[in-house]
């Protein structure tokens, strides 16, 4: 696959992450634009975004989504932003409460599992609605595949409408009590892809130190990357990652090592057939 233009995303925050585990994580708007200016000048082409209170919990607040998009707008031009619409942030539509802000892409998971203490709740009825939102207000789901099962009923969904293609699908690998970062898992998921939804464009991301191993399978094989601090906080077992920028460049180096040129947000539109640029 050497030679194929591969994207990077990076998720800045997240839920979970505390400035206890790693002073970088940004949790303020003003914190969130600042880290994805960097990490978008290191060579991230994708934000995968959520937004925190001052205090650092999770919300789903459709003001404080609104107000990082506009600062992602103009100090990241061309940027994709892409909004999640996971369960740590709300319950419910609550999820899906900005999506009216129409931002480019948004995280959808179309099947539950289980978290490390929790279960991961998406039901048929809210997978529907949050499809249908995005679908009336053109926003490109990233399917987030924790398990193969998401993967077929992505391509199900596709098949009957629900969800407009090609699809984009990104293997999640190492979340405790789910699917864990095994390779020949990883290959079958590629596989399974490929002959379901032959014309879908995947992605990998790794939590904690299964961030550089998924990097690696995915460039190898032709996929694209994740990275940033909300999955891992670090660059190793000792070293904390200074930055979402330091994790975009490290991705950078794993594309180079496979010759995989990094598509920036030009070519990372293109490939995924999205609109223009706000």
């Amino acid at each position: 696959m050497s030679g194929k233009p591969c994207i990077i995303c990076v998720a800045i925050t997240g839920s979970v992450p505390k400035k206890s585990d790693n002073p970088a994580v940004p949790i303020t708007v003003a914190e969130q634009i600042e880290s994805t200016q960097e990490a978008f000048e290191a060579g991230a082409s994708i934000a995968h975004c959520h937004v925190r209170l001052d205090d650092g919990t999770p919300s789903s607040d459709p003001e404080r989504f609104e107000r990082l998009l506009e600062g992602l707008h103009k100090h990241c031009p061309g940027m994709i932003v892409q909004f999640s619409t996971g369960g740590r942030s709300g319950s419910g539509r609550e999820r899906g409460g900005m999506l009216p802000l129409k931002p480019d892409m948004a995280s959808l998971t179309v099947g539950s599992n289980n978290f490390p203490t929790r279960v991961y709740e998406n039901s048929p009825d809210l997978v529907d609605w949050l499809s249908s939102e995005m679908l009336k207000y053109d926003i490109k789901p990233e399917i987030e595949a924790f398990d193969l099962s998401h993967i077929v009923q992505a391509a199900r969904m596709q098949r009957d409408g629900r969800l407009k293609g090609p699809l984009y699908i990104q293997f999640v690998m190492g979340v405790k009590n789910a699917m864990p970062a095994d390779e020949r898992i990883f290959d079958f998921y590629v596989e399974t892809v490929q002959r379901m939804a032959p014309d879908a464009q995947w992605c990998a991301a790794g939590i904690g130190p299964n961030q550089i191993v998924l990097n690696e399978w995915a460039a190898s094989r032709g996929g694209h990357l994740r990275t940033g601090l909300e999955d891992n906080v670090r660059l190793d077992k000792s070293t904390l990652a200074p930055s979402n920028a330091a994790l975009v460049r490290r991705a950078v180096e794993v594309c180079e090592k496979y010759d995989r040129p990094v598509a920036g947000w030009q070519e990372a539109r293109q490939i995924l057939g999205l609109r223009p640029a706000a």
